[in-house]
């Protein structure tokens, strides 16, 4: 019997899914616990196993495509079995079909259109070249995408073509759209005038103006940049910081602390785990970590949501660390941080992270809203001091930053050079004064400076 496969919801918070490949395609021949397809999330990767043996028998999305949780994805069957039934009203419209190719051979598959004689236009007899796809002359481009074109002064000719044969189609053109501004009427009288395009949207909400035209490119050198789209996490990253910085009142205090202390006992743990007798390798972040949880515990207005009309004070400290990976900046969650040891905070960050780069952390850990305060920390590449942007709802983000050494007075009128580590907490002055800013500031580094660790 067929089995429909739904895209599955993975998190409370997450709403859709972007399919990044298609592993199984109408008609394969499938084993139970064949990967049918993967997909992602705004922060982390999955792949989904057939539940059955079978063949596809519908699959009702293509790679690319974001598509609503809960949502069918394919069907598996027996070849020729009717899923009709199985469907119901809930086929997506995207499963509807195209007109078919009367031609024998491999099947070629159209976009989708309104009209028959529109299709038909799309379709180009034969099958589909395995050649590689080179830019299209003015009479393969299909009457729909070079209308398109025309509307938009766009040149259609100079596109890369994914259509039959290398056609370009109307998915082309709208795909070159996407990663070109939007013109203002007299930059698109120009554009269609002169054959040129904008380099960049220097308009209102990005708008490019007849000023951000450029002529052709030259015959003999070509373009000299590339136009790469962005990925559907960096276009969610994107969102979240211009979000952050206009929706927030964000000031950023910097400070330094002394720190041979935690120094000191960086060197005593690197030789306790050379001797065998410690076996968690506790890092100056770590330290950090451990001294920011007992600041929050004596600040508790910053262990805080600011919601608006209302600040949410948390009990318990659910501390954020940024992590850089391959896919982008993820900044997963360490739940009641405030009830583990020193030990058990190493773990416990060095867990999260290695989870997100591998991307098989649990979505509801990347939400904003799961950890309450955020550690930033770019001291390992030499930042000396940087302005973190905070994730909202939280009130407050530390910058952690390099150590450097800085003149200090010892007393008796003697000076010395003293390793001190920058400290950049970012604010929102809605949620919080300049002044108890600065003096949980000021906490931090008193607890960096005074750090005990009950480990040795």
């Amino acid at each position: 019997m067929a089995v429909v496969v739904i895209l599955p919801k993975q998190g409370q918070s997450v709403e859709s899914c972007i399919i990044t490949e298609i592993k199984k395609k109408k008609g394969d021949i499938v084993k139970k616990g064949d990967i049918l397809f993967s997909y992602e999330t705004d922060k982390a990767s999955f792949e989904e196993e057939s539940p059955a043996d079978g063949a596809v028998l519908e699959c009702f999305y293509k790679d690319g495509d974001e598509v609503p949780v809960l949502l069918n994805m394919m069907v598996i069957g027996q070849p020729g079995e009717d899923y009709a039934a199985l469907l119901g009203d809930s086929a997506p419209a995207a499963s509807a079909p195209v007109a078919a190719v009367p031609q024998t051979g491999a099947p070629i598959v159209a976009e989708p259109v309104a009209t028959a004689p529109a299709v038909a236009a799309e379709i180009v007899s034969g099958a589909v070249s395995a050649v590689a796809p080179a830019k299209a002359s003015a009479s393969f481009v299909s009457p729909r995408a070079k209308n398109l074109a025309a509307t938009e002064a766009l040149d259609a000719a100079q596109l890369v073509g994914s259509g039959p044969n290398g056609r370009v189609i109307e998915k082309d053109v709208q795909a070159a759209l996407e990663n070109r501004p939007k013109l203002t009427p007299l930059a698109k009288k120009m554009a269609a005038e002169q054959g040129v395009q904008p380099t960049s949207g220097s308009g209102l909400a990005g708008m490019a103006k007849s000023t951000d035209l450029q002529p052709p490119a030259n015959v003999v050198y070509g373009l000299d940049f590339e136009d790469k789209k962005l990925s559907n996490m960096r276009k969610l990253i994107a969102k979240a910081m211009h979000f952050s910085l206009q929706n927030s009142a964000q000031l950023t205090h910097h400070l330094g602390a002394d720190a041979r202390r935690m120094m000191e006992l960086r060197k005593k743990i690197k030789l306790a785990m050379d001797a065998g007798t410690l076996t968690t390798n506790i890092t100056l972040n770590d330290m950090v970590c451990f001294a920011v949880i007992k600041a929050l515990k004596k600040f508790p207005n910053v262990n805080s949501h600011f919601l608006g009309d209302s600040l949410r004070v948390f009990n318990k400290v659910h501390l954020g660390l940024a992590v850089d990976t391959e896919r982008g900046l993820m900044v997963p969650a360490v739940r009641n941080a405030d009830d583990l040891s020193i030990l058990g905070l190493a773990n416990q960050l060095k867990e999260v992270a290695g989870a997100c780069r591998k991307g098989a952390i649990a979505p509801e850990l990347l939400s904003a809203e799961a950890a309450t305060f955020t550690v930033s920390n770019l001291g390992a590449y030499g930042v000396e001091m940087f302005t973190p942007v905070i994730n909202l709802p939280q009130s407050a983000i530390l910058g952690v930053n390099t150590i450097v050494p800085r003149p200090k007075d010892l007393g008796d009128g003697v000076y010395a050079f003293v390793p001190y580590i920058g400290l950049s907490l970012t604010y929102d002055h809605r949620s919080l004064d300049g002044g108890e800013a600065t003096r949980f500031l000021k906490q931090i580094a008193i607890e960096i400076e005074t750090l005990e660790l009950d480990i040795f």
